[in-house]
């Protein structure tokens, strides 16, 4: 099920943003913001951006926000690497 979000005509006007960019970066806004926040992964807010990994971890870098990595990813990370494919 899609949400769509409404902004109104006023506050996209006042934005210090070139209203074709717009959707684009809000929409960039909203995922990093929520990745921030542990509320959404790192995969659903790379694509929720349409960066690649690397554009993405650069973004969260630049914008001072930590990678989510936990215990479990790092065993799982060593489990791949040590599986040979």
């Amino acid at each position: 099920m899609p949400i769509q979000l409404e902004i109104g005509d006023e506050i996209v006007t006042s934005m210090k943003i070139p209203p074709p960019e717009a959707k684009r970066e809000l929409t960039r806004e909203l995922a990093l913001a929520l990745y921030a926040r542990w509320a959404l992964s790192m995969g659903n807010a790379r694509r929720m951006t349409g960066l690649t990994k690397r554009e993405f971890l650069n973004e969260l870098a630049y914008r001072g926000i930590k990678r989510h990595y936990t215990t479990q990813d790092l065993s799982e990370d060593i489990a791949y690497a040590q599986s040979g494919e």
